[in-house]
Parts: C-alpha cells; sequence; structure tokens
C-alpha cells in the first residue's frame, strides 16, 4: 500500500508585502491591514514573517537585519541554479501565479511557498537524500524554513550539521580528449555567411537586409591572413535593430567549422554576455551540442573555487550562521552549468542575503591557485571551462580576459586567430586598465601575500608561493634558497594594517615610508584635502624625502625580483630538462608557476622600479603619472603611484590585433558624428587601428528604425542645477507623466540618491515601483532584470546602467538625464585631452555617451520614446549625437512634462 503524500504545512506567521516604504500584512487570522513604514518596523521584526529580500524591506522600513521566512531562500533551496527575480512579482512569475498587483496581494506569498514546497514532494532517491541532509544540517542553525522542509521530505530533525555540506563529492570527473591540432585558414566567403544566418533565423523569420548586408561583409575578417602583423580587420558600426549579433555569429561559426580553431566573441559588459550566450542558442538548438560548441569565460575571480569552499565547510565547522549559505552554495554547485558566481546560473542575490564572505568571496583569488596540487583540480570550474574552451568553436569571453591573456599569457592556451569585440566603443578604456600600473598599498599588499600567504592578523586563504610550489622544488637547493631569499625579501612590503599606520605617520618599512611620503604630498598639495571620494596631485616636484625613500623602495623591489628570476630560471630549466619524465599535472603546474613569476617580475615590479627611477629624472615619454589618496565615503581605503599610457590602444594593437589572423570591431557608436559628418578617423583611433599597417574594411549598417516619427528630445532649460528640489520634482513629475517605464541617469551618486529620497513615496502612491542603483542592496544586472520585467517600474542609475540597459519594449520609454556628462578633468583626461585635440577630444567623449544613453530607447520594431535632458547648458555643438531627423526642442519643465504625457497618450 502506498504511503500518503507528504502534508504541506505552511509557517504560522504573518505574510509581509512591501510597497514603497511601508506594506501590506497578512496576520495569522486572515486579517489585511495596510502599514506605514513606523508600524511594519514594529510588527514584521518579532514574528519571522514571511516576505521577499529581507535586507530590501530591513533598508526601507530603516530597521537593522531580522530573522524572516524570506521565500528567496527557499526558492534557492528548492530550485537551486534557476533564475528568478528577487522581488515579489519575480518568484511569482518564476512559480507560475499571477503577479501581486498595486497595493501588492500577500496572499500571493502563501501561494508561493506552497508551490515551492510541493516540488520537494517530487524528491526521490539520491536527489531526495541530498536535500534531507543538508536540510538537517540547517535546521541545526535555526533555518526558518528547515521545519516545513522536512515535514515535506518526511524526515525527521537529526544533530548532522555538518553532513551533506560536500559538493565536490558529488562533481562528476570529466575526461579530457587529446589537444587539438592548429586551426585551418580556409577562408569564409559571403555567401557562406548568408546561408548560416538564414539557417539560424528559421522559417518564417523577418529577413532585414541590413543584417545579411552585415554578415556578408564581416566575412572579410575570416579571410587568410597575407603577412605577419597585418591581419584583416574590419570595423563595422551597427545601427540599433540591425541585428548584429547573429550578423557576426555567422559567419564566425562557420569559420570555426571549416577551420577546426576557436573564434573568441569579447564583450565589455556581462550582460551582453548573458545574451549572447542566449543568442546562441539559434546556432546550437541542442544544449549537448551547445555545451561542447560554446563556451562561456571569464577572469579567474568569476569563478567557485572548490578548494575554498572545502575549507570554508571544514574552516567554519564552530560558526552556526554559515551553515545555510553553505548548504545553498552547496545545492548551487551540484546543479550550476559551469560554477560562474558572475552572471551566470548563480543567483547574485544570495550575496545580499548573506553577504559576500560565503558567497562571491569563494571564487578563485590573484595567484592563489596551486593547479594540479589541488585535489579538487580535474572537477575545478575553470579548468574545465579552460579545457572546453580549447576545443570549442565560439568562446564567449570579455575585453578584460582576453586584454589579460595579452598580458599575462598562458603557455597551455596559445594565442587565439580570430576574434570578434563587439561593444568595440569601450576598447578604449579595456586597454586603459589592462595596459596601466598602480604601486598602491593594496597592490603590494597583494604581491607580498601571493609571495608569503596569508600571515597573522589577516584574514583570508591565501597559500603562500612555497605552498603552491614545495613539492615541485623538492631536493633542489638552489630553488630552495631563491625561494627562500624571495619570501624574506617580501617582508618589506606592506604587512597587515598598513592603513593605519599611515594615517598615524608611523610607517614600517621602505613601502610604507614611500607610500606616507606620496600621502603626504596628496594631501599638501590638493585644494580640499577634506574629500571624501579621492584626492590626487602630481608627482613632480617631491616633497623632502620622498626621491629618497623612492631609491630605497627600488632597491626592495629588486631584492624581491632578482631572486624570483632566478627561481623562474630553474623552473624553465626543469621544464626543459626533464620533458620525457614529467606528467601533464606537473607540466601544468610548472607552466603556471614560471608564467606567474615572470608576469610579477616583468609586468608588476619592472614596471614599479621604472615609475621608481622616473621620480629623480625626466618623465616617462608616453605616459601619465600621478599619485592619489583613494576615499570611499570619506574613509582612506589606499594611496599609490599611478602609471597609464596616453593611447592604451597602441599597446592593445601590438599585443593582441597584430598577432592575430582576423578581427571584427563592432557596435552602434563607433563613429563620432559632428558637423562636419560621420568620423572614421575616431573610431580607428580608439579602437587601435590607428597603429596598424594594414588599412581595415569599414562597414557601415544604418538601424532600421524611424528615430523621428518614434522618438522625442528634450533640453530643459527652467530647472536649477544647484537645487535638489527642483531635480528631485523634475524626475518625480516627468517619470509621472511617462507612467512609469523611465530611466532617470546621474553623473553623481549623492544626486542619483537625494532624487531617490524625495521621489520614492510619491511614485509608490501612484503605483510606480521605483528602484536604484547605489541604494537598493541589489547588483546592477539584477537590478536591470528587475526593471526590464515590470513594465511601469522606474530605474536610477549611474554610468553602468547607461552601458548595460538593454531593455526592449514599453519598459524602458523614457530617460532623463540629470546633467551633460562633462569628463572629470583629472590628471589623466587632461593630458589625454591635451594629445588627442583638446576641447574637439572632450566633446567626441560627450557625444559617445549621449549616443550610447539615447540609443536605449528603440531596441525593436514598435518601441517608442523620450529623452530628456535637464541642462540647459547641453550645447548645440553635442547635440549632433542624436540623428539628424530627431527634432530637438528646448523647453521649460511644465511643457516638457505635458510633451511626454501627449506623445505616449497618441
Amino acid at each position: 500500500m502506498d504511503s500518503p503524500p507528504p502534508q504541506i504545512m505552511l509557517p504560522d506567521v504573518p505574510a509581509f508585502a512591501m510597497s514603497g516604504r511601508g506594506g501590506v500584512l497578512l496576520t495569522t487570522d486572515g486579517v489585511v491591514e495596510t502599514l506605514e513604514r513606523d508600524e511594519a518596523a514594529v510588527e514584521i521584526a518579532r514574528a519571522l514573517p514571511l516576505l521577499v529580500s529581507m535586507p530590501t524591506v530591513a533598508r526601507r522600513l530603516g530597521v537593522r537585519r531580522f530573522a524572516a521566512h524570506d521565500l528567496l531562500e527557499l526558492f534557492a533551496f528548492v530550485r537551486p541554479a534557476r533564475f528568478c527575480l528577487p522581488t515579489l512579482d519575480g518568484l511569482a512569475a518564476a512559480v507560475g501565479v499571477p503577479p501581486a498587483g498595486l497595493p501588492p496581494d500577500p496572499v500571493r506569498l502563501l501561494e508561493i511557498a506552497e508551490i515551492l514546497l510541493g516540488e520537494l514532494t517530487r524528491l526521490a532517491g539520491p536527489q531526495k537524500e541530498r536535500a534531507a541532509m543538508l536540510a538537517q544540517a540547517m535546521a541545526e542553525s535555526d533555518w526558518p524554513w528547515a521545519v516545513p522542509v522536512l515535514r515535506v521530505l518526511g524526515v525527521p530533525a537529526s544533530k548532522s550539521r555538518y553532513r551533506g555540506l560536500d559538493a565536490w563529492s558529488q562533481l562528476p570527473e570529466p575526461v579530457d580528449p587529446a589537444p587539438p591540432p592548429p586551426p585551418g585558414s580556409e577562408p569564409v566567403e559571403p555567401d557562406e555567411a548568408s546561408d548560416r544566418l538564414v539557417a539560424m533565423l528559421g522559417a518564417g523569420s523577418e529577413r532585414r537586409p541590413g543584417q545579411f548586408d552585415y554578415a556578408a561583409r564581416a566575412s572579410h575578417a575570416f579571410r587568410p591572413r597575407e603577412r605577419v602583423d597585418e591581419p584583416h580587420i574590419v570595423l563595422a558600426e551597427a545601427g540599433t535593430g540591425t541585428g548584429k549579433t547573429l550578423g557576426y555569429v555567422a559567419p564566425a561559426s562557420v569559420w570555426a567549422e571549416k577551420n577546426g580553431g576557436a573564434v573568441w566573441v569579447s564583450t565589455y559588459t556581462k550582460n551582453l554576455q548573458r545574451q549572447l550566450d542566449q543568442e546562441l542558442d539559434r546556432l546550437y538548438p541542442d544544449p549537448k551540442v551547445k555545451a561542447e560548441k560554446a563556451v562561456i569565460r571569464k577572469g579567474r575571480e568569476n569563478y567557485l573555487c572548490l578548494l575554498n569552499f572545502q575549507e570554508a565547510v571544514q574552516g567554519g565547522a564552530a560558526r552556526r550562521a554559515d551553515i545555510v549559505p553553505l548548504a545553498l552554495i552547496t545545492r548551487w554547485i551540484e546543479a550550476t552549468r559551469d560554477g560562474d558566481l558572475a552572471g551566470g546560473d548563480f543567483p547574485s542575490w544570495l550575496t545580499m542575503l548573506f553577504g559576500s564572505e560565503k558567497t562571491t568571496g569563494l571564487a578563485d583569488r590573484r595567484g592563489e591557485c596551486v593547479f594540479s596540487a589541488c585535489e579538487h583540480y580535474r572537477k575545478c570550474f575553470i579548468e574545465t571551462a579552460r579545457r572546453k574552451s580549447m576545443r570549442a568553436d565560439i568562446v564567449v569571453a570579455n575585453h578584460a580576459l582576453v586584454l589579460a591573456r595579452a598580458v599575462q599569457l598562458s603557455a597551455e592556451e596559445g594565442t587565439a586567430r580570430r576574434y570578434v569585440f563587439d561593444e568595440g566603443h569601450h576598447l578604449f578604456d579595456a586597454a586603459d586598465s589592462a595596459f596601466s600600473a598602480e604601486l598602491s598599498g593594496l597592490e603590494t599588499q597583494e604581491l607580498r601575500r601571493w609571495i608569503r600567504g596569508t600571515e597573522d592578523g589577516a584574514r583570508g586563504r591565501a597559500r603562500g608561493l612555497t605552498r603552491r610550489i614545495e613539492d615541485l622544488i623538492a631536493g633542489d637547493e638552489s630553488a630552495k634558497a631563491a625561494l627562500d631569499r624571495a619570501t624574506h625579501a617580501a617582508r618589506k612590503l606592506p604587512a597587515w594594517d598598513w592603513q593605519t599606520r599611515l594615517r598615524g605617520e608611523t610607517p614600517a618599512g621602505p613601502t610604507e615610508a614611500f607610500l606616507s611620503k606620496v600621502r603626504q604630498q596628496v594631501l599638501a598639495r590638493t585644494d580640499r584635502p577634506d574629500n571624501s571620494y579621492g584626492l590626487e596631485c602630481d608627482i613632480q616636484p617631491p616633497v623632502e624625502g620622498l626621491a629618497a625613500t623612492a631609491v630605497e623602495l627600488a632597491s626592495a623591489l629588486a631584492d624581491i625580483r632578482g631572486p624570483l628570476n632566478d627561481l623562474k630560471t630553474v623552473l624553465a630549466a626543469r621544464l626543459d630538462e626533464e620533458t620525457d619524465e614529467l606528467s601533464s599535472g606537473e607540466r601544468v603546474r610548472l607552466e603556471a608557476a614560471i608564467n606567474g613569476i615572470e608576469y610579477r617580475c616583468e609586468a608588476v615590479l619592472s614596471a614599479w622600479i621604472s615609475m621608481l627611477t622616473a621620480l629623480d629624472g625626466d618623465r616617462a615619454e608616453g605616459f601619465v603619472d600621478w599619485f592619489a589618496l583613494r576615499r570611499f565615503a570619506g574613509r582612506e581605503v589606499d594611496v599609490g603611484y599611478h602609471r597609464h599610457v596616453v593611447d592604451p590602444t597602441e599597446p592593445f594593437a601590438e599585443a593582441v590585433l597584430k598577432p592575430s589572423h582576423g578581427a571584427l570591431i563592432t557596435s552602434a557608436s563607433l563613429r563620432d558624428r559632428s558637423g562636419d559628418g560621420d568620423d572614421w578617423s575616431t573610431a580607428e583611433a580608439r579602437t587601435g587601428l590607428s597603429h596598424l599597417v594594414a588599412p581595415a574594411i569599414r562597414i557601415s549598417v544604418p538601424s532600421p528604425f524611424d528615430y523621428g516619427a518614434n522618438t522625442r528630445i528634450h533640453v530643459v532649460g527652467d530647472v536649477r542645477r544647484d537645487r535638489p528640489d527642483e531635480i528631485a520634482a523634475a524626475y518625480r513629475e516627468l517619470f509621472l507623466a511617462s507612467g512609469g517605464g523611465a530611466l532617470g541617469l546621474f553623473t553623481a551618486i549623492q544626486r542619483l540618491r537625494n532624487v531617490h529620497e524625495r521621489i520614492l513615496e510619491p511614485l509608490d502612491h501612484a503605483g510606480l515601483p521605483l528602484y536604484a542603483q547605489h541604494v537598493d542592496p541589489i547588483d546592477t544586472p539584477t537590478l536591470v532584470d528587475i526593471f526590464r520585467a515590470e513594465q511601469d517600474s522606474c530605474l536610477l542609475g549611474t554610468d553602468a546602467v547607461r552601458d548595460g540597459v538593454d531593455v526592449p519594449g514599453k519598459s524602458l520609454r523614457l530617460i532623463v538625464f540629470d546633467r551633460v556628462p562633462w569628463p572629470r578633468p583629472d590628471i589623466l583626461h587632461k593630458a589625454r585631452r591635451k594629445a588627442f585635440g583638446g576641447r574637439q577630444y572632450d566633446d567626441m567623449l560627450i557625444r559617445l555617451k549621449l549616443k550610447q544613453a539615447y540609443g536605449r530607447l528603440l531596441r525593436r520594431s514598435g518601441d517608442r520614446g523620450v529623452f530628456v535632458m535637464l541642462d540647459a547648458m547641453l550645447p548645440s555643438r553635442l547635440c549632433d549625437a542624436f540623428p539628424s531627423d530627431v527634432e530637438i526642442h528646448r523647453t521649460g519643465i511644465a511643457e516638457t512634462v505635458q510633451a511626454v504625457k501627449s506623445f505616449f497618450q497618441n
């Protein structure tokens, strides 16, 4: 006789649905109450309420975090590695029930809880056993959901706090195929690219002539190279709506299939990486085929490290509070596709719920990996992605990783032959970050940690160089001696709590002595030493004593570099001499150790020594040097000496483009359209093409959208920039006029917060949810996802939101910019302004930012929108950023509000 199904019993607690600063409460007696902020704070903090996103609720109510039955935690347990927006409507959509409405209906919380608990009743076999073990462990840590979960699973509570947390033991061990041969050089013909595009679009799909033209002409980037250092480059500007993603995937996939090699498709934002991953479903509709042919690659710091997780489980055995997040991470590890903690299938809101230490803090860190010496090496998420990318057709990466590979090339991977750089307008910024040097407290402390590991007083799991390679050099006295000298010399780098010593002017050692003098110079040379966000000054002339400390520090760094170079030489000799004896694992570790040491000797230590010697001589040509004191919310966090290349696209061209055989660089906003026409020279200068011998093929595919008919632009002339109340009132009335679907962009975080504080309640009363970057405890990509999903919501953000928003449809129909985004006149910008044309350089940067922001309005056919600039100081010469067929209306705020209402009523 079959046993009766487990009984689902919901917790006997009130249910609270947040709305604005208050919310709606459903009591255990079934009474529905609408509560203001202070009433809600009193009622819910004492009853383990059923709600969504406790940290968000606590922030809105102005109370400390409290214990609750948070449905997000239950969702993470029941549906690990599954997508869900961290809102009530997001959960409702995920489980298939209607939205909660406005004001929200708290009954929806009970329905969601019942559905999720009901799904546990369908677990059987090993899946049920694993879930039960983890629930028992979580019960020992007083997880509010433990009782109803264990009841549904039909398992009693048990004292088994740490059973089931061994996620590493549940992962399959992959089988490594033989390394692939070098790729061929067969060309891609335009007809082949067009045929592939037809196949991906499928029968009945819209045929856009511009998309086919783009795909055919982009195939030139996949022709065989004729001369060394002369790759085939295509520079393609494709207007919004062209369909450029599939347009370049078509020739790229054909080349990969014909030649047995990988095409690296690189983006600037993780948001576009995720969109690309979704688009590749058209190319590989079979998930198994896609898993073999397409790989997402990110930097090591984006992936969970299984050894870090194991140490967190075993090292946190006495901390009951850690068990719940570690158990939820265990559920995720056993379900994840690739172990990606940043933008993959990891629910980013777990970091909001539990903090970074037991979530994203479990990722790999710079120089921490022990490679094949790790017991989890065969199952390692990072190594699995690396090995798969060597045999994939399409590798979806980001600019930062591509440039990092160029700066610190891993010998086992080699260079890519073919690239597609989407979001090509960001290559200048990506190269600027990759080819810069920073001699600072945090960076020098990081080098000490890499060499010596975690030391007394410091927090972390860092494994020093000795621990990483001691078994590789066992019995080699010369290598051991070199390692000992490097380890001893690294004591001259900053130790734990160096910030306190610098603030107290009691530096210890040559590095801290130099940084103390740098700090002194920055504070002495600035007009506002109390600035909350950071200070900077020129390196010349140095304050008294700084030059002498620079000489001492250069000598100390040379004392580290010397033995590290000796160690690298010994390891390289062993790699060469014992080729026929080394196992593949030993070879990987030796190569990794050699690459890591070489990078730190050449790209780090040599650069620092060069910078220090420049303080006593002429300025280094082609570079910009300065001192800076970095603060966060008024607190000093770092001090250092910075060096950037004036034109970072030059090393980008040398390190990435020239060694390649072909590259497509594309974006919707490559060119700067000024009064003199479209400027290709700007696009070529900002992508490195001006440093190549062979000219690029230029492609321009206009957008199919009718901007003149479907968009409006207003420049408001009567809102005072120095009046926060006026700015907030303008945002409020414009957002109300559009009925939501509004994006507010800001050039300063404080102004964003001021506006949010003033308009939250009025918008809530109108039924328009408001979200804000730098206010809501939610990461930016998730905020954008919420904004996309809730058609009438509003979102406030800064640059990261402007660049990362892709919101088609009515969810984005109004953009309001608070001010003209003038470049910050810091030392680096002044140097580049001087080198690249003065005011014309400033104007170009602003036009490109405005072009990017305005381009968010129309993402697909049928979209309509209004762009509003709340700054009368927008000069006409900058308005060339907008399409020529769109009239720019200079109006007052009242007239603009009426125009917005009329536009959306028609």
